[in-house]
């Protein structure tokens, strides 16, 4: 069996572990998280709409529609959800098959990608960052391939039009360096590149800038709101709040009172070696090339004697050949995708005032296939020293304890989840036993049949997790600035205010946390 072939098969064992894992460790029942609902609420018939704010964008419904358009089932979401996951997860690796030396490196990459406990978290979740580091690894991987057919430029597009249609920022930040390598470096240079990614970029812009003139006033309008939404974008150095959310939670805003555990941020510590060790794999195994393609039989003459030099001896055919680029090296290709995956990653470590594991979900995924490189290396190295099964054994037991504080973290914040998710439903039981949002914006029947225009839906204020709240009790979030009295307020380690004092007060027993209540109007 080809090498090629091998790979191929072991990056499709790769991907049906991942999706395995992924349904082991968070369950399909989990209920939806609070982007989750906003994303699902653009189908659902059962629940209004929720606020649709500036940063986010149409990717996530677009996915979900032929689930959520029809059925309100978590399961069925989830399932659907982690199918495509898994999908994205082999077609971002594949073209990696044949873009660096070794094929066995796609599938590595992509066990070191799928491994993180973030990614097996949001593989069955309604999230846009997996599909937008999937997008991108892809992307890359078919830019770097020497030749661009058709198909090449095709998949180059498609994968910046997704990542792009999930993420616009994301989307600007990949497309920046390989512009500039396909306008700049002779390796890369060609109009079908820069083609291939001015287009995908304009494709997956379009519904977002669309969206900004018929919804905001315009693009300057929108990334204002978006900014002021994300608490104001603005030049800092987040990568100390990076750190400490590599264990969790999914969201920290603000991130000060939260520590860095060592054990949590061991991937932080190993993937830069394993990228550094790629790189100078790559480095030496060109150089041996080199020598050995530099060598010469004992007794030849020396070059300059034979050959004469092109440029005096031919001058009509010595411009085309040296103008011809000379295809990339594997170093090349290498830092590359190191430089794309660090532009991805700086919006978020210079500008975001806050942090999430997700956020960085592309730099990892562009970085892993230079750390398979240097996995590989390191096995190879193993293999050869003088004890190898002592040594073989040690990098062996390094990737197990690198699993070994994944996955258990993918199992622990899913816990967390769903205890923090099931006081959501709780409240709205408390809700709906008071006469909220169970009956409120239903469509009733008169005693002939016919039926009476829909009421308006209830109107909920709180002073935490009003928007999934109200979507699980089938209400209307308040927003700022609202005069409306709300139908309830959703209080939690909170005073009403002075006008709902004289409410009465229900507690919502048997939570996950403390301190929740409902006041309901009289």
């Amino acid at each position: 069996m080809a090498p090629q072939s091998r790979a191929h098969r072991l990056l499709l064992a790769v991907c049906g572990v991942f999706a395995l894992l992924s349904l082991v460790l968070v369950p399909l029942t989990l209920p939806l998280g609070w982007d989750e609902t906003v994303y699902a609420s653009r189908f659902a018939p059962y629940a209004p709409a929720t606020p649709f704010s500036a940063p986010r964008t149409r990717g996530v419904p677009f996915l979900i529609a032929p689930v959520a358009a029809w059925s309100d089932s978590v399961v069925l979401l989830r399932v659907w959800l982690t199918l495509l996951s898994t999908t994205a997860l082999y077609l971002g690796f594949r073209p990696w098959l044949r873009s660096l030396g070794r094929p066995s490196a796609a599938a590595v990459a992509a066990a070191l990608y799928g491994g993180l406990w973030f990614v097996l978290f949001y593989a069955s979740a309604a999230m846009p960052n997996h599909y937008t580091a999937m997008g991108a690894v892809g992307a890359v991987g078919l830019f770097l391939r020497r030749r661009q057919s058709p198909a090449t430029c095709t998949g180059v597009f498609a994968g910046l039009a997704l990542a792009t249609l999930m993420r616009p920022n994301d989307g600007a930040a990949l497309g920046a360096p390989l512009l500039a390598a396909a306008l700049l470096v002779s390796a890369w240079r060609g109009w079908s590149r820069v083609l291939a990614v001015l287009g995908g970029l304009a494709v997956g812009a379009l519904p977002w800038i669309v969206e900004a003139y018929v919804r905001f006033g315009g693009l300057r309008e929108r990334l204002a709101e978006a900014s002021e939404v994300q608490g104001d974008l603005r030049p800092l150095l987040s990568f100390v709040h990076h750190l400490t959310v590599m264990d969790g939670p999914l969201l920290c805003r603000p991130c000060d009172s939260d520590g860095i555990r060592p054990l949590a941020a061991e991937w932080w510590l190993v993937l830069p070696l394993l990228v550094a060790v790629g790189l100078w794999s790559v480095r030496g195994g060109e150089r041996a090339r080199r020598e050995r393609h530099g060598r010469r039989q004992p007794g030849s003459p020396p070059l300059h004697a034979t050959t004469p030099p092109l440029r005096a001896a031919t001058p009509l055919l010595a411009a085309p050949l040296l103008a011809t680029p000379r295809p990339a090296t594997d170093l090349g290709r290498c830092l590359l995708a190191v430089a794309t995956a660090l532009c991805a990653a700086l919006p978020y470590l210079l500008l975001v005032p806050y942090a999430a594991p997700r956020f960085l979900a592309p730099t990892h995924a562009l970085l892993a296939p230079v750390a398979a490189l240097g996995v590989l290396a390191l096995g190879d190295s193993a293999l050869a020293s003088r004890r190898p099964y002592v040594a073989t054994a040690a990098l062996g037991l390094t990737l197990l304890g690198h699993l070994a504080v994944q996955l258990p973290l993918t199992h622990s914040n899913a816990d967390i989840q769903a205890g923090a998710r099931g006081d959501w439903a709780r409240v709205a039981e408390v809700l709906h036993a008071h006469g909220v949002g169970a009956e409120t914006g239903a469509t009733s029947e008169t005693e002939s049949g016919a039926s009476t225009k829909k009421a308006p839906p209830c109107l909920l204020r709180g002073n935490t997790s009003v928007i999934p709240i109200a979507y699980a009790t089938g209400c209307t979030p308040g927003t700022p600035g609202d005069p409306r009295r709300p139908a309830a307020l959703v209080l939690r380690d909170a005073e009403p205010p002075r006008w709902a004092r004289a409410w009465p007060r229900h507690r919502v027993p048997d939570t996950y946390a403390p301190g929740w209540v409902v006041r309901v109007r009289p």
